[in-house]
């Protein structure tokens, strides 16, 4: 009885001090100085150097999850403007919660071949299956025909991915937190099919493919886009996609204008929101070094 109302005293804080990050102004004071450890360290990935906001709510949900902030962020993606987790990292994160034994995979040559993903319920003493995934389900979506896609290539690794992915969403949701997986994402985004066509059309075509690029929003989501394009269409949008990296990559609001001295106006045009979004960036970083005083007046 003593254990348990220990547990559930722990249990209470906890959630308490979850609820209150964004509330109360000691948490909200404690995970900015936090953040701004990680925004300064080339560690982490790019998309959270310098920029206060992603780390604060990484940092948020490796909270909730009870996991390592960098392992978080190193394995939570940003795919057209969706959060996805690595399927490498929910499967980690659903073996260790402790509620199952570790994850294991049945498999035969139904359907095409198909898997499904199992492990033992520690609550409640029984085997428990998720739901099927087959190379004929992935023929049915269109998960096989898109661009690059690795259904071709490795498709038992993509279907045992699938499958930890079907059975975290059955048996354990909050592990996920309610985001997919990269790859699920990757598989269920359209992407507008791009052919070479004579005349006005190809232009149109091109106008296309350069507008598809000039519209990314993340060094991640460029590098997605890009990645669907043949290398012909690729040699295309070269320089398109080559002047957004070079802003991505910017680590601070210096580099950042540095290289914007190099570029003509009507690039700087072409891309200027992109170049908004990385100067509120970096101004918020700047804004987040001082006085909490002045944060929270």
């Amino acid at each position: 009885m003593e254990n348990q109302n220990e547990e559930t005293a722990l249990s209470t804080v906890t959630q308490s001090m979850n609820m209150n990050v964004f509330t109360n102004k000691d948490s909200f004071d404690h995970i900015q100085r936090v953040a701004n450890v990680f925004v300064k360290s080339d560690m982490v990935p790019k998309r959270y150097i310098n920029n206060i906001g992603n780390c604060i709510i990484a940092l948020e949900i490796a909270q909730r999850m009870g996991a390592s902030p960098l392992m978080v962020m190193q394995n939570l993606d940003i795919i057209q403007g969706k959060p996805a987790w690595s399927s490498v990292f929910l499967i980690a994160t659903l073996n260790s919660s402790g509620k199952f034994s570790p994850l294991r995979y049945e498999e035969d040559e139904k359907e095409g071949g198909r898997i499904r993903a199992w492990a033992y319920d520690k609550i409640m003493n029984e085997k428990v299956y998720g739901a099927w995934v087959s190379m004929n389900m992935a023929k049915a979506e269109g998960w096989i025909d898109k661009s690059g896609s690795k259904w071709k290539t490795m498709p038992e690794l993509m279907m045992r991915y699938r499958a930890a992915s079907f059975f975290t969403k059955q048996f354990a949701p909050e592990v996920s937190m309610g985001l997919q997986t990269v790859e699920e994402i990757i598989d269920i985004t359209p992407i507008q099919p791009v052919t070479t066509i004579k005349s006005n059309v190809a232009d149109n075509t091109e106008d296309r493919m350069r507008t598809m690029i000039l519209t990314s929003k993340s060094d991640k989501d460029l590098e997605f886009r890009y990645g669907t394009m043949s290398l012909k269409q690729q040699s295309i949008i070269d320089s398109e996609y080559n002047l957004l990296k070079d802003i991505f990559d910017s680590k601070s609001e210096d580099e950042l204008n540095q290289f914007l001295s190099t570029i003509t106006d009507d690039q700087k045009l072409l891309v200027k929101e992109q170049i908004a979004t990385m100067m509120d960036n970096f101004e918020q970083s700047a804004s987040s070094e001082k006085p909490k005083e002045e944060l929270f007046d």
